[in-house]
Order: structure tokens, then C-alpha cells, then sequence
């Protein structure tokens, strides 16, 4: 008969619904599934047969205990059973006809025998017992291996083998002359090595361990998703157990591992799979990806582990079991460790365990050892001055302060003062959400014309708009993102400055915490500004502060009252005699570097509030800074006096001070710590005419400058390299920290060289004389006598 159906065609294919294409994918599945079920039963049915044949031994009958049995349970059955006297007699008599009519209620249902089997009522135990096969007790039982079975048409035939019995008295023999052997080994006295042998042994050793790094390090970075083992390997050289090169073979495979991480890390955190993704199926590659990814991060935790273990030994001074490496050795094993960590923080901020790195690295910025302190403050400040988007600062802002509270603010004034270091800045916000918004490229209408069609054309215009506008959505997210977290990183920063400026006043963190505020006081909110400024006052008026931090102390509060706080109602008139008054406490000394935070002061106060600055405060300021500007170094002069060319240009008639005439009644009053009833009208700048004559260049130029009247341009004006830097600017260029001279010295070389007349350097002919006649002159050396000199000097 011909087949009649049709292979259906192509088109009718792509109109077949989706509900029969997934009715016959689940009956493809169910087929799987019942197909693998039914192979399961069948293994299942073997097994228990081939148990069934093992044990197929016959025992014989416990009769006492099924005796036993039957009385338990005919107890338990008069138990429960019901008097008869509480049943009618057709509910009895019904209940014996069932008795006899149902013979599974009275069989015993313990027995393993079937139903229907005939009762043997004349065999008895010994008969049962004397069927049992005999074996005769001779040689040993051997023990049986048990084999897979044998199917054929009779069933199934199980298959078993002897155990070989082991000679255990010549296996004892056997082991008896080894030891004498080994004692006898043992006996022989090992070689005595020189030192250089030791030495060259040593070297040879640690050669040898070098190449194997280098070799295990090159391979994982040539092929790493096929070197999981060989990374595994290199691991376990941490554990090194050499005595003679342990230490130096552990540092080096440390440093190794670091590197080699961060070579092979990839650009995002792995994350567990979850139970689902287990499940299903997946290509090769993408199987291999997954083996890879998670033999990475377990290695990956093994190393930090051991890192964390190396460095816990070294705080707890205990020595290990082994023995294998000094007390001595253990801190320069941490030290590594450390070193290790810190990198890893720093380059590694997006991968797994970046967390755990943090509370292991933020303990140890208030380490007892100075260079374990230092390398961990150095990583948390490179990790604050790289972090765009704020994820990574956020925990380390979190762990410094509950390390502050935990510590009950013992600690050193570096962990706080890290703060300083935080990205947090609006014209940065700005810039890094630029930065991270990818850049896409269009096509332009000439590209467009050239290479695509009209309707390509149309499809591209649509395609182009559609990205611009994800691209929009992306940055604009990225952007709210980062302020989110910002804002809760200031959030925490501000907690632990309150917390100390309230519970802890003299502890050596204020000034960590003066200096902090200064620098995000426009960030505070404009609740906290009242109080704060009250306590700012306090702390100052208090007195128990040293100068650098009182400066910081008028910085804060005038930067809060510089950005939202000018809505506030406050007269920082305090603040500005408090400054005033304290100017003359710098000098050329050790406090000419705070220098820099009181042109900060300057321009917060007068460039920023021009407005509220009174022009008797002006004139206070500008002849005091004047003053100053001869008892300090260079580059703080030059600080001041470009303080004072802003005040001359920023404020009207300041160039009275430059008129000898007096202005109105009093005169000048420089010992008066009020700037506004000093009378400074009434005196002159003529510390600018020394400053003229200052040995520094530049100096020169800046004292001509504000005699001219600090013109911007025509003779007297400034060069644009000085013109355009500020104060702070100037006094940092022109520092002295390296003993160099800014701008250098011109070397002068003497004319003549080789001829060098004393006569010619001397003007003087009667001096001439008496060196001319002193030279001719032969000088005896006689002995000095002290005694008879104590003795003339008594007598007299």
C-alpha cells in the first residue's frame, strides 16, 4: 500500500503554532523520561536479585520465639478486645460468622510465608534442622568477592572469587628485617657539611624554586582558564616547608599570586549560580567559562586566607607546630602580606572579597608599626583619590568609623585625616559622570548618503535616536547613582566628626576633625549650622587648642558661612579678631607652614564676603600682613603680598596706606587686637621699601608692584606668570622644603683663576702694612702655660 502522507512543506512548517512545536518538545521530554525511569526499575530488579542469590542461605527455625510472639500478641488482643457482655447477641453471632469465613484476620501477618500455603502440622524443629546442609569446619571460611551476575534464558546466575589470603607471618618476617634495615641506616652517620656547602646547598635550593614559580606563573598567564590546578600548585608553595628557604620561597610566591590575580581577574564579580542555572544545559564554552570562574574565586579566597592567617601569627607571636619559620621572620612575612592586600585594594575594586580586604586593611591603619600603618593609609587614600563611582569609599568610610567608636576614639589622627582624600566635589560629580557616559559615534548626512540606501537611511536616523536616548537615561542614572552615594558617605564622615567634637574634645583627632570640616563645611546641611558654629567658638574661646587648630577651627566656620550660610544671620565678627589677634604668633620657625591655612582664611573671609567687610578691617588687615611679611620666609611673603595685591584691588581707597599724610583723627595703634579701632588709616606701608630690597627676586618684584599701586597693566603691572597664580598657589611653588632656592642662584666664576693677589683685596694701606709686616715676621710657638696664667689672674 503506498504511504499516503506528505512531508510537510517549509511554509507550512513556519505556520505551525508555537503551542504544538511546545506540546511535542514536552512529549519528547516525557519519552526521555519514562524511558530513563524504566531503566532505572530494571537496574533496581537486578540488584535485588543478586542480593536475594547472596543471601539464599537457609538457618533453622526459632520456634521458642515465635511461642514468645504468639503469647504478646494474644495478650494485646484480649486487651483490646471488647467484653462480651457489652455486645447483643446478633452483633456476636454476626462477628463468628466473619471470623470463619475470613482467613486473613487470623493468619499471622509476621510470617513471610504466602497466603494459600498448606499447614505443615506434622514438621517439627529437628526435621526442619536436619534438612540444613552439613559443612564440615576443617579449613577456614574464605571470604567471597562478589562479582556482577550472569543473565541467561534460565535467570539470573551470580558470580563470586575467592579472596587471596595474605601470609601473615611472612609479611611480619618481611617487615621486622626492614626496620632492622632502617635502623642500621639510621646508625650511619650523616655527612657533615661546611658553611659554604650549606650555603651553596641553599642556593641551589632556592634556585630551583625560583624556576618553578616562574615556569607554574608564566604558564597560568598564558592559558588561564586551563590553569586552575597549576595555580592551585603554586598556592600550596605557601606552605613551604624547607627550614633553609621557606621564608624567602613564601614571600616570593605571595607576591606572584598577587600579581598573577591581578592579571587574570576579570573586569566584573562573579557571582554563585543559583540551583536553576545548574540545571540547564549549556554550550561547552560557556561550561568551561563557569569551571574557570569558580576555580578562580576559590583560589582567589584560599590566598586570602592565607594572607589573613600569615598576618594574624605575626600579631599573636605564636609559633606554629612545625617550627619550620622564626618569631624573627614572622614580621617580615606580614609586612608582604600587607603589601600584597594593599594592592589588591587598590587594583582589584570590583571583584569578589573586596569587602573582606577592607576590614583587614582599616585595623591596620592604627597598627603600633610604622610602616605597616603608613602602607595602609597610603592604599585607603590611592583607593579614595581613584574611586568614581563611590561604592568602594562608602565601605572604607563605614569600617574607619565603627573602628573610631569601637576604639572609643583611640585612635591615630592618619585614620581620620584619609577623609581628606575623598572624591567628593560637584565640579567632579560633573566631570567623572562625563566620563563614564560611553561616547558613541554617529554616522554623519554625507556618510549616511554615501553608503546606505534611502530606506537604510530612514532605519538608521530612527536606530540613532533611540541610542541617543539611552544614552541619555544611562548617564543621567549613573549621575543620581553616584550623588546617592556620596551623599551617604558624607553622611557617615559628618557622624564621626559630631561624634568627636561632642564626646571627645581633647582627644589628638580634633585637629583631624577641625581640618575635615573645613574642607566639606558647603556640603553640611543648613540645620546643623547654628549649633555648629557655637561650638566652633567655644572650642576657640576655650583656649586649650593649639594655633594650627583654631586656624581650622575659622576656616570651618567661615567656609560654612560662605556657601548656604549666607541666608543665616550671623556676625563672625569674633572670628575675625580671633584671627587678627593671632597673626603675629608665625614666624620664620616651625610655624610658617601655617601660613597656607591663613591665606585660606584671607580669602574665605574678605575676597569671598567683600560685601560684609567694613573698610577699617580691611586696612587693619593689609598693614598687619605687611608686617608679617617681614618675619617669614620667601614663599610665605610672597603669599602675603599677593594677599594684599587682592585686597588693594578689591577693595576702594586702600591706597591711603601708600600716602605718608594722616587720615582723620588718632593715630595707629598696632598692639590693638580690635581691627576696627586700631586706626590704621593713619599710618603707612613702608615695610614695602624693605621688601624692595628683600635678597629673593621675586619679592622685588611684588614689593615695586603694590608701591605702584598694584596696576594690571603698563610698567608697574606683574608678569602673567605671577599675575595669575593665587596666594596659595605661590606660596606652594616658592616652598623651601627641599633646602633649594626658587628661582636658582646664577653661579658667578672669578676672572682669574690661578693668581690671587691679597694686596688687591684690601683698600686699606695701613692694614696692608701690618699684613705685610706680619707675614715677613718669623713666629715662635711656645708652650702654653695655663698654671702660671690661673696664678697671674689670682695675684691681680
Amino acid at each position: 500500500r503506498k504511504n499516503t502522507k506528505r512531508v510537510p512543506s517549509f511554509r507550512k512548517l513556519l505556520r505551525t503554532s508555537q503551542i504544538k512545536l511546545d506540546n511535542k518538545l514536552k512529549n519528547k521530554q516525557y519519552k526521555q523520561k519514562s524511558a530513563a525511569k524504566k531503566y532505572r526499575k530494571e537496574q533496581k530488579k537486578l540488584r535485588e536479585a543478586v542480593r536475594d542469590a547472596i543471601s539464599r542461605k537457609p538457618f533453622p527455625l526459632e520456634e521458642c520465639k515465635k511461642k514468645q510472639d504468639a503469647r504478646k500478641w494474644e495478650e494485646k488482643e484480649e486487651e483490646d478486645a471488647l467484653p462480651l457482655d457489652m455486645m447483643d447477641e446478633d452483633d456476636l453471632k454476626l462477628m463468628e460468622d466473619l471470623a470463619q469465613k475470613a482467613s486473613f484476620l487470623t493468619r499471622d501477618l509476621s510470617s513471610n510465608e504466602p497466603v494459600h500455603v498448606k499447614k505443615r502440622k506434622h514438621e517439627s524443629v529437628i526435621e526442619k534442622y536436619e534438612k540444613v546442609p552439613r559443612r564440615l569446619q576443617t579449613e577456614p571460611e574464605k571470604e567471597l568477592i562478589h562479582l556482577l551476575p550472569i543473565k541467561d534464558k534460565s535467570g539470573i546466575i551470580p558470580q563470586a572469587v575467592e579472596k587471596p589470603v595474605l601470609n601473615v607471618a611472612h609479611d611480619e618476617e618481611e617487615d621486622t628485617e626492614d626496620m632492622e634495615e632502617a635502623e642500621d641506616f639510621n646508625e650511619e652517620p650523616l655527612p657533615v657539611l661546611t658553611p659554604e656547602e650549606m650555603a651553596a646547598q641553599r642556593r641551589q635550593k632556592l634556585q630551583e624554586r625560583k624556576v618553578h614559580i616562574a615556569a607554574l606563573a608564566s604558564a597560568i598567564l598564558s592559558e588561564p582558564d586551563n590553569s586552575i590546578k597549576k595555580l592551585k600548585e603554586l598556592r600550596a608553595m605557601l606552605m613551604e616547608q624547607d627550614p633553609n628557604v621557606a621564608v624567602i620561597v613564601r614571600k616570593l610566591v605571595m607576591v606572584s599570586l598577587m600579581e598573577i590575580f591581578k592579571d587574570i581577574a576579570p573586569s566584573y564579580k562573579i557571582r554563585p549560580l543559583t540551583e536553576a542555572e545548574k540545571a540547564t544545559k549549556v554550550k561547552k564554552e560557556t561550561q568551561k567559562l563557569r569551571e574557570f570562574e569558580e576555580g578562580l574565586v576559590s583560589q582567589y579566597k584560599f590566598y586570602l586566607e592565607n594572607l589573613e592567617q600569615t598576618i594574624k601569627d605575626w600579631k599573636q607571636r605564636k609559633l606554629k607546630k612545625s617550627n619550620v619559620i622564626s618569631l624573627k621572620s614572622y614580621k617580615g612575612l606580614a609586612e608582604v602580606a600587607v603589601k600584597c592586600l594593599c594592592e589588591l585594594l587598590v587594583a582589584l575594586p570590583h571583584f569578589n572579597f573586596h569587602n573582606n580586604i577592607i576590614v583587614l586593611i582599616v585595623p591596620l591603619m592604627n597598627d603600633p608599626s610604622k610602616m605597616i600603618s603608613e602602607l595602609c593609609v597610603e592604599a585607603v587614600k590611592q583607593l579614595f583619590k581613584q574611586d568614581k563611582l563611590g561604592y568602594a569609599s562608602l565601605g572604607v568610610v563605614k569600617v574607619i568609623s565603627g573602628l573610631v567608636r569601637g576604639r572609643n576614639y583611640d585612635v591615630r589622627p592618619e585614620v581620620l585625616k584619609v577623609f581628606l582624600h575623598l572624591r567628593i566635589k560637584e565640579v567632579e560629580l560633573q566631570k567623572d559622570s562625563e566620563d563614564i557616559a560611553p561616547k558613541k559615534k554617529f554616522m554623519t548626512y554625507k556618510e549616511k548618503r554615501k553608503n546606505l540606501s534611502r530606506m537604510q537611511r530612514k532605519w538608521k536616523k530612527a536606530e540613532e535616536k533611540l541610542e541617543r536616548e539611552l544614552l541619555e537615561a544611562e548617564a543621567s542614572e549613573s549621575k543620581a547613582k553616584k550623588l546617592k552615594l556620596h551623599t551617604e558617605t558624607l553622611n557617615v564622615v559628618f557622624v564621626t566628626y559630631f561624634r568627636i567634637l561632642k564626646k571627645a574634645q581633647k582627644s589628638p583627632l580634633l585637629p583631624a576633625v577641625l581640618e575635615g570640616l573645613a574642607k566639606f563645611a558647603h556640603l553640611i546641611n543648613v540645620e546643623f549650622f547654628d549649633d555648629l558654629l557655637i561650638v566652633l567658638h567655644s572650642l576657640i574661646a576655650a583656649g586649650d587648642l593649639s594655633y594650627r587648630e583654631s586656624l581650622h577651627c575659622v576656616l570651618s566656620a567661615f567656609h560654612i558661612l560662605s556657601g548656604q550660610g549666607d541666608v543665616l544671620n550671623i556676625d563672625p565678627m569674633k572670628f575675625y579678631t580671633h584671627l587678627y589677634k593671632t597673626l603675629f604668633s608665625l614666624h620664620a620657625g616651625g610655624t610658617n607652614e601655617d601660613i597656607g591655612i591663613v591665606l585660606q582664611c584671607l580669602d574665605v573671609m574678605f575676597a569671598k564676603r567683600r560685601k560684609q567687610v567694613s573698610q577699617q578691617r580691611a586696612l587693619a588687615f593689609l598693614k598687619r600682613l605687611s608686617i608679617l611679611a617681614l618675619h617669614v620666609l620667601p614663599n610665605s611673603s610672597l603669599g602675603i603680598l599677593a594677599t594684599n595685591r587682592v585686597f588693594m584691588q578689591t577693595f576702594p581707597r586702600m591706597d591711603l596706606l601708600l600716602d605718608n599724610e594722616s587720615q582723620g583723627s588718632g593715630i595707629y595703634l598696632p598692639e590693638l587686637d580690635e581691627p576696627e579701632h586700631c586706626n590704621a588709616q593713619n599710618t603707612a606701608l613702608w615695610e614695602l621699601h624693605l621688601l624692595q630690597r628683600h635678597y629673593h627676586p621675586t619679592v622685588q618684584k611684588f614689593a615695586s608692584h603694590l608701591i605702584a599701586g598694584a596696576p594690571t597693566e603698563g610698567s608697574g603691572a606683574l608678569p602673567l606668570d605671577l599675575s595669575q597664580r593665587s596666594a596659595t598657589e605661590l606660596f606652594e611653588t616658592y616652598c623651601m622644603k627641599g633646602m633649594t632656592f626658587n628661582p636658582p642662584v646664577a653661579s658667578v666664576t672669578p676672572r682669574r683663576k690661578d693668581t690671587f693677589s691679597q694686596m688687591d683685596s684690601f683698600v686699606d694701606e695701613e692694614l696692608n702694612k701690618q699684613l705685610q709686616q706680619h707675614i715677613s715676621e718669623t713666629v715662635a710657638h711656645k708652650p702654653l702655660d695655663f698654671a702660671k696664667h690661673l696664678k697671674e689672674s689670682s695675684l691681680a
